[in-house]
């Protein structure tokens, strides 16, 4: 059956995500993806870095539905694993040791704007558990700077968000930064993206 869900931003924005990634991805090891809706950033990804296994999650079965689907159609059952049912804020995440021990970053697009902080929080920390030194976190979305909106699409975005649920919200990337911080994370890069989002990548440091 074919359960493939087509989520139109992704087919605007994988490219340019791609780019970003291309700066940091290694040859071999997993990347875990956390919050992967339709899966079609996952086997995007997985085509485009074929030496790196892309390990996808989402708490929704329709979303790990379509993400098998998006597999099976993209021919990369042989190559690419099943996604996971990982729930943020459930820790700590069930993963195979295999992955852990081949983890080579986390990357999550899209979610901290559509969960509660609390989302936030976990996904910091849990990263920081699973992640070693010099690995990397990679967050993609829209975000304000010193607590303002950078753009009108963003502001009114945001009055959307919340309005659909008042924990939902464009973050304060100062806030996101502290919540980093205090995981043991250093904000390495910001990289401006089209539609007035936002890439950051992250990395673990020794303390």
């Amino acid at each position: 059956m074919d359960n493939r869900l087509f989520f139109p931003a992704t087919k605007r924005n994988r490219n340019y995500i791609g780019d970003v990634l291309s700066r940091i991805i290694q040859k071999g090891g997993f990347i875990l993806e956390i919050g992967s809706g339709s899966g079609e950033h996952g086997v995007a990804f997985q085509k485009r870095f074929p030496e790196t296994i892309w390990q996808t999650s989402d708490p929704d079965i329709r979303h790990r539905q379509s993400i098998s689907s998006w597999i099976y159609y993209e021919k990369l059952n042989m190559q690419m694993p099943q996604p996971l049912a990982i729930d943020v804020e459930k820790t700590p995440w069930e993963i195979k040791p295999e992955l852990g021990l081949s983890l080579q970053g986390i990357v999550s697009i899209n979610l901290i704007h559509v969960s509660s902080w609390n989302c936030t929080r976990s996904l910091f920390k849990q990263s920081g558990e699973l992640l070693s030194n010099e690995k990397y976190l990679m967050l993609y979305g829209p975000f304000k700077i010193g607590n303002e909106h950078i753009s009108q699409s963003n502001y009114l975005f945001d009055k959307e968000l919340k309005m659909q649920n008042n924990n939902w919200g464009v973050r304060n990337l100062d806030k996101v930064n502290e919540e980093a911080y205090n995981n043991g994370f250093v904000q390495k890069e910001l990289i401006l993206m089209p539609a007035n989002n936002i890439s950051i990548i992250y990395r673990k440091v020794s303390v």
